[in-house]
C-alpha cells in the first residue's frame, strides 16, 4: 500500500480485524517513511455478470450504487446500517448464483424489492417509486394497497 501522506510504499500493518460476517477485513497501517497511520478495507472480488439497462446498455455490477439507491431509501427510517450490507449481500449472492454473464437491471430490482417490502414497508415503497418510476399518485395507491394486509384496522383521522 502507498502512504495517502507521503505516498511511500513501505508500511506496517499495527492491526488487523474482519468482520462479523468475514467478508471485509480492516486493516490499520503505519507508514514507516513518516509515521502516518491509515486504514484499508479488503473485501473479496466476485465475478458478478455485467448488467444490462432498460436500454440496452450494460455497465459492471456497481454495489457502491445499489447501497446509495437502499440508503435513500431507507432514510429515517430504524433499520440498522449492517441490515442494509446484509441485503445487498443477498441480492449479489443471488445474482452471482444465476451463472450468467448478463443480468437484466429489472431482475436486480425484483430482488431487492423482494427483501426490502420484509425489511421495511415504508423503505419498500420509496425505492419502487424511484426503481419503477411512478409518475402518478395511482401508482403509489395501488402498490401500498398491494402490501397492505386487508384486515388491517382502518386508522381514525386526526383532529386538529
Amino acid at each position: 500500500m502507498r502512504c495517502p501522506k507521503c505516498n511511500a510504499d513501505n508500511d506496517q500493518v499495527v492491526d488487523t480485524r474482519a468482520n462479523q460476517e468475514g467478508s471485509v477485513i480492516r486493516r490499520r497501517r503505519r507508514c514507516i517513511t513518516c509515521g502516518f497511520r491509515y486504514t484499508t478495507y479488503e473485501r473479496f472480488e466476485r465475478h458478478l455478470p455485467r448488467v444490462v439497462k432498460r436500454d440496452g446498455r450494460t455497465e459492471a455490477f456497481d454495489r457502491e450504487k445499489l447501497a446509495r439507491g437502499l440508503t435513500i431509501a431507507c432514510q429515517k427510517r430504524p433499520i440498522p446500517g449492517n441490515a442494509i450490507d446484509r441485503l445487498i449481500d443477498d441480492v449479489m449472492d443471488d445474482v452471482e448464483a444465476l451463472n450468467a454473464a448478463e443480468v437484466a437491471s429489472a431482475k436486480i430490482g425484483t430482488l431487492v424489492m423482494e427483501r426490502l417490502r420484509a425489511l421495511d414497508p415504508v423503505a419498500y415503497v420509496r425505492f419502487a417509486s424511484v426503481y419503477s418510476a411512478f409518475d402518478e399518485l395511482s401508482q403509489f395507491i395501488d402498490l401500498i394497497r398491494a402490501i397492505t394486509p386487508a384486515s388491517a384496522p382502518k386508522r381514525k383521522p386526526r383532529r386538529a
